[in-house]
């Protein structure tokens, strides 16, 4: 396994060093990557490079750029999770398998239902750049600002799809072609979605969608609905 960094690496120089301490740690001393090894480099908008790790100094690692291309790992799809706002853990969780499953972007949202409030953005940003190296992207999904439903509903009208997960709705079609395309996944909160909720999904043409007759926690909903939305549909 060839190990990934995401960062403002400037990919079209051919050597130089990268002066980021906690990178050098973690190649160094953590995963105790040795010059000569090789690595990948990721900027975050889909390049990335093979290079090889030169040497290192305090804090600094000195890399070579062996090729350059674009990343070929992404979905074909752009997926915005607009992902109502959960416990502080649960809410890590489903952004972190949410990432690994493939999303462009992930939108806190407040609804009715919404408990716990006040997010950790420094906190989700490193658990986003952690989950988007390790599955091997290239494109460093984006964490947007909260939302209210409503709101949330507005920013989704320029999507090509939207799907709102709710339980005793009829399972996806597994033939919907999404490649190209921007689609937002709706997923409701402990309590699920206020009847208002699901009526104004309805008003905006959002198409409904449910994960089997079983109720599950919303995080678990999170996760198998960006995966079902995203597997052989963008593929």
């Amino acid at each position: 396994m060839i190990h990934r960094f995401i960062g403002a690496f400037p990919l079209d120089v051919k050597q130089f060093w990268i002066s980021d301490g906690e990178l050098e740690h973690q190649a160094r001393e953590v995963l105790r990557l040795k010059p000569g090894e090789e690595i990948i480099l990721s900027d975050g908008k889909g390049r990335e490079a093979r290079a090889e790790i030169i040497s290192y100094d305090r804090k600094a690692m000195e890399v070579k750029i062996l090729e350059v291309g674009e990343g070929i790992n992404e979905p074909k799809a752009k997926a915005v999770l607009y992902l109502a706002i959960l416990k502080r853990e649960n809410f890590e969780l489903a952004v972190q398998k949410a990432v690994e499953a493939g999303v462009s972007k992930i939108v806190p949202i407040i609804t009715k239902r919404t408990i716990k409030l006040g997010l950790k953005k420094e906190r989700l940003d490193k658990i986003i750049k952690e989950a988007a190296e390790q599955s091997g992207r290239s494109v460093l999904p984006e964490l947007g600002g909260e939302l209210n439903f409503k709101e949330a509903v507005a920013d989704a009208k320029t999507n090509n799809l939207n799907i709102f997960f709710t339980l005793g709705a009829k399972p996806l079609d597994a033939k919907k072609d999404l490649s190209g395309k921007s689609v937002g996944i709706f997923i409701g909160p402990e309590g699920g979605w206020d009847k208002f909720e699901t009526e104004s999904a309805k008003a905006a043409k959002f198409v409904l969608a449910g994960l089997g007759n079983l109720v599950l926690r919303a995080e678990t909903a999170a996760i198998i609905g960006v995966y079902e939305t995203l597997r052989s549909r963008v593929i």
